[in-house]
């Protein structure tokens, strides 16, 4: 099988790399391979005597190729041209989503792809990174995401209240606009035909006032008001939540919470009437409920605002190639009997995985001794032990059943959690 780089040389040939008139070329044929191979990230890191070119691919970096030097600013520039940048500042870092024509793009690169561009000076030069959204366009609502029965019938359900906050967290890349994006698609969905995809529970079937403040957008939602943080006009979290509160919404999205200010107001419209999905950064559901006390929010007002406190994490699926392993060292120190181990073949590319699952826990505060334990401001293990005991099904317990079931190895695990659980 091809690698990368040699894909991208059959579309233009490596004597042309260093050729400035093929730079339009050159960096369609990137994007086209990043999009193909379903990259999330396409990272162009100038060094002192080359451009070099990685990508994120089910959330691990890989190198793919090395690029002329001669070609550094021009392919940024080509990229700050398409994102509408300003190509004559090469001293600060710029921000914007690509957008093609049919005319510039033979690749159809638009098409179902949302791409943002970050640009940042370096000592050798202005790194680029290119997001690819490709979710936005295979995820579309909550049936398409491969939760867990137990989680994604409790979210529809939690989808169904006129009021209360569904807390999405997790580390970063680990999902959670995505699954955001998906859970707005299906309330959009709901609120123009009637259909849902949770089949957990009927919706109700009326037009809602569907709102976002986000920072930045990224991917465009049928249905529903987009709004992007300005920090040039103070159009932040908090003050821009504020000023939302005020166009009679009904479903707020909030693309995360930052800070105690923001986070109370989020608590304020929950309390007043108002469904607010949002998503945080926490290691695991007691730890995001444990953060959220530590930003001074009143227990009373967690233990009645929140509906549902999703943890996620992605982690790569075994390719077929994998092979069982009754050795110890394999397990990595995880309570299983045996465990599948990557092999590498080429329909793999030789990683051994292919394509992420997302592992979730799924914490209630409605149920009354975690309730009570919220009151009583006990730290995240406390809280966890209680939701485990009402029912919430663990990481750890889902770390187990995917391994024992052979979906994914003891090595991925320990990648994506640590040894810490």
């Amino acid at each position: 099988m091809p690698s990368p780089a040699e894909r991208i040389a059959v579309r233009v040939p490596r004597e042309r790399w260093g050729d400035p008139r093929s730079v339009t070329a050159l960096v369609d044929a990137i994007l086209a391979e990043a999009k193909a191979a379903g990259a999330s990230d396409v990272h162009l890191r100038p060094a002192a005597e080359s451009l070099e070119m990685d990508w994120r691919l089910d959330g691990v970096l890989q190198h793919v190729a090395t690029l002329p030097a001669a070609v550094k600013a021009n392919v940024v520039a080509r990229l700050k041209v398409i994102a509408g940048l300003l190509t004559y500042h090469a001293d600060r870092p710029q921000e914007g989503r690509l957008r093609f024509s049919a005319e510039e793009s033979s690749e159809s690169l638009s098409d179902g792809v949302e791409m943002r561009l970050s640009v940042v000076p370096t000592v050798h030069g202005e790194k680029a990174v290119v997001r690819l959204f490709v979710g936005s366009g295979r995820y579309r609502q909550l049936g398409d995401l491969g939760l867990p029965d137990d989680v994604r019938q409790t979210i529809g359900r939690a989808l169904a209240e006129t009021g209360g906050v569904l807390l999405i967290s997790g580390p970063a890349g680990s999902g959670k606009t995505t699954t955001a994006y998906a859970a707005m698609r299906e309330l959009a969905s709901v609120s123009k035909t009637g259909n849902s995809s949770t089949q957990a529970v009927p919706l109700p079937i009326q037009r809602r006032s569907l709102v976002s403040l986000e920072d930045p957008i990224e991917a465009v939602l049928p249905e529903v008001a987009q709004s992007q943080v300005n920090p040039q006009a103070d159009f932040m979290y908090a003050a821009g939540l504020k000023a939302l509160l005020r166009q009679d919404p009904e479903v707020i999205l909030v693309g995360e919470i930052r800070d105690a200010e923001t986070a109370a107001v989020v608590f304020q419209a929950s309390l007043t009437g108002h469904l607010v999905l949002t998503t945080f950064h926490a290691g695991s559901a007691a730890e995001a409920v444990s953060r959220l006390l530590d930003m001074q929010l009143e227990p009373y007002q967690l233990r009645s605002g929140l509906l549902a406190v999703l943890n996620q994490r992605l982690v790569r699926t075994l390719c077929e190639c994998a092979v069982w392993s009754d050795r110890p060292e394999d397990r990595l120190g995880l309570d299983v009997n045996r465990s599948r181990v990557p092999v590498g073949c080429e329909a793999c590319g030789g990683a051994g995985y292919a394509g992420r699952r997302v592992l979730a826990e799924l914490l209630l505060p409605g149920h009354s001794e975690t309730g009570g334990a919220i009151l009583e401001r006990a730290d995240a293990n406390t809280i966890e032990a209680k939701a485990m005991a009402a029912g919430m099904i663990s990481h750890r317990q889902r770390v187990i059943d995917a391994v024992t079931a052979g979906l994914t190895s003891a090595e991925e695990v320990r990648r994506t959690f640590g040894f810490g659980r």
